[in-house]
């Protein structure tokens, strides 16, 4: 907080500028940028762009304690990482905390921390090293909360058949539904068969054969796994 000099002709001073007032409605009704900052605490962006601002500190300076939320709303990087937790807010990074700590990692600056491309990069590293179990737990999650969406009930094992194809190409392509499942499953090859080729594309990456025949070769105890959930479940 500021070191307040009460001022007799203007006594209703801004505890974040400064600036006295002669009447208590205007101090009120006043926002500058420190108290605008302070009034923003609980957004949800602003608490991501927090978090995010200690973690930085912590692994970049190997800062021992967390800075006080009046510290982050004072530095130079604070709209910087407000932006940053806007877009994971609304990106919805698998593993947010991880990602967060990824692209800290990256040594890419921070102004390029929202970038599409960066996430990008990210959720294909993590579809070609996490484990079959998880990948399989995390698709089959977010096919169930995708059945919850639709206006018409719908069995979330019909994700395959009854996705849009381009909702189903942004899904693979952010590693919401993983190879290890679609690759492994008769519905998902149907799928694969009704995309066009701009879709193809866009998820060529996320599929290449060559990396996952690689993968399925050196795996085959949780291919079996994957093969009995799938006919069990009947994808």
């Amino acid at each position: 907080m500021l070191q307040l000099k009460v001022n007799k002709t203007k006594p209703y001073i801004c505890q974040y500028c400064g600036h006295g007032y002669t009447k208590e409605s205007t101090l009120v009704t006043h926002v500058c940028e420190q108290k605008r900052r302070h009034l923003q605490k609980d957004d949800k962006a602003v608490r991501i762009g927090y978090d995010a601002f200690n973690r930085f500190f912590k692994m970049s300076q190997q800062s021992k304690g967390d800075k006080t939320y009046a510290e982050f709303a004072k530095s130079p990087y604070y709209n910087a990482f407000v932006k940053f937790g806007s877009y994971v807010s609304n990106v919805n990074p698998l593993y947010p905390d991880h990602y967060i700590d990824w692209v800290i990692r990256s040594g890419v600056k921070l102004d390029h921390w929202c970038r599409d491309a960066l996430y990008e990069k990210y959720a294909l590293e993590l579809i070609h090293t996490e484990p079959a179990d998880v990948a399989l737990d995390r698709s089959i999650k977010h096919m169930v909360a995708w059945s919850k969406e639709q206006a018409v009930e719908t069995i979330w094992s019909e994700y395959f058949l009854k996705v849009s194809t381009s909702r189903a190409m942004f899904d693979i392509k952010d590693g919401k539904i993983s190879p290890w499942l679609l690759l492994n499953c008769k519905s998902g090859r149907i799928l694969l068969d009704n995309m066009d080729d701009t879709q193809l594309n866009a998820i060529a990456s996320a599929i290449n054969p060559e990396v996952w025949i690689k993968k399925f070769k050196k795996n085959k105890e949780d291919i079996s796994l994957i093969k009995f959930i799938v006919a069990e479940i009947g994808l």
